[in-house]
């Protein structure tokens, strides 16, 4: 069966969350919820931090406990996980993104690049306490 064979289906309107992979959610949680104030919605132990952003959510979760077997039948969310640097990109308008780069720099995170896009878009790179590369850049680098 090929693609143009399968049923008809609405296109996704929105991603509802996205997720990165942290070992140490102490860190995470520190991070994100410190360093980038982001409201902390709920943390399981050891096996994930979640961050509400916007109308969407950021899941942190620690991978030596995502690749286990779910051992709650009521959510059998499959097992999951990644290793190494993931990416995510948070949207925030033009006075946000310098006032961004000035408390990440007040808080010793590190901006690895600081550059404009050809449509003219800005984006700012640093990374997260588990390495993983995070950009702040102004939605219009994606706008139509």
């Amino acid at each position: 069966m090929t693609h143009n064979d399968l049923p008809a289906a609405p296109t996704p309107d929105v991603i509802l969350e996205g997720a990165l992979y942290a070992p140490d959610l102490d860190a995470a949680e520190a991070f994100y919820g410190g360093v980038l104030n982001l409201e902390k919605i709920t943390r399981a132990g050891d096996r994930h931090v979640f961050f509400r952003v916007g109308a969407g959510v950021l899941l942190i979760f620690n991978p030596d406990e995502t690749e286990m077997p779910p051992g709650n039948t009521q959510m059998p969310v499959p097992s999951h996980g990644a290793r190494g640097p993931g990416h995510f990109c948070f949207g925030v308008d033009t006075a946000a993104l310098t006032a961004w780069q000035d408390r990440l720099e007040a808080a010793g995170v590190e901006i690895e690049a600081d550059f404009k896009w050809p449509n003219g878009a800005r984006s700012i790179y640093f990374r997260d306490p588990a390495g993983n590369s995070v950009e702040m850049a102004e939605p219009r680098l994606w706008s139509r």
